[in-house]
């Protein structure tokens, strides 16, 4: 039976809150019962498993994350619109580095049929690269090249990985200003240039 107040969304919160207080690959189960001051049995009347928390926490982060990215980006086009959106990319992840590294999760596609947030995620990031004119199959190779521009930058900053002087947050202004420019040169697949 359910404790009186828990809810899976309640649950899946506080999960999500623990991630970022001891990392999102120590949460378990027990350690959430813990939170609660119940036992693990209470825990399983949300989740089935760790696995299955762990991916509601890893659904719940990239929803906030692309709600945070559109909101940036709305009424935005460009270069306004990718330093908006690499911004609130940047923001997220050390604000919430737990939440963030469980948006990394492969997830059951059970789990993921019931919901937008894939389908939104690729909306707006698809809208914010509209104004560079690009085009199936450069489209896919830009998202790509941005999620990794963007989640290397994050990752290496979020560990003290940037040992030299220079302020890491002139170095992310260069690398945004680079990656416009790159965005605006693309070497488009119909010119030939397809491996």
């Amino acid at each position: 039976m359910a404790r009186a107040g828990l809810t899976t969304e309640r649950v899946v919160l506080a999960a999500a809150d623990l991630a970022d207080e001891i990392g999102f690959e120590n949460v378990t189960v027990a350690a959430l019962a813990r939170q609660f001051g119940v036992k693990d049995a209470s825990m399983y009347a949300h989740v089935k498993n760790v696995r299955e928390l762990r991916e509601r926490i890893a659904l719940l982060a990239s929803g906030e994350m692309i709600d945070r990215i559109a909101g940036a980006v709305a009424g935005r086009a460009g270069k306004d619109a990718l330093v908006a959106f690499a911004d609130a990319y940047r923001a997220y992840a050390l604000e919430r580095p737990g939440r963030y590294r469980a948006t990394h999760t492969q997830l059951d596609p059970a789990l993921v049929a019931g919901t937008t947030i894939y389908h939104r995620t690729t909306e707006v990031t698809y809208g914010m690269l509209r104004a560079y004119g690009l085009s199936e199959p450069d489209l896919t190779d830009a998202v790509r090249l941005l999620r990794s521009t963007f989640h290397g930058y994050c990752s290496l900053e979020a560990i003290g990985g940037f040992g030299a002087p220079r302020d890491v947050r002139t170095s992310w202004r260069h690398a945004l200003d680079a990656l416009h420019v790159a965005l605006e040169n693309w070497p488009r697949a119909e010119d030939g240039n397809q491996a």
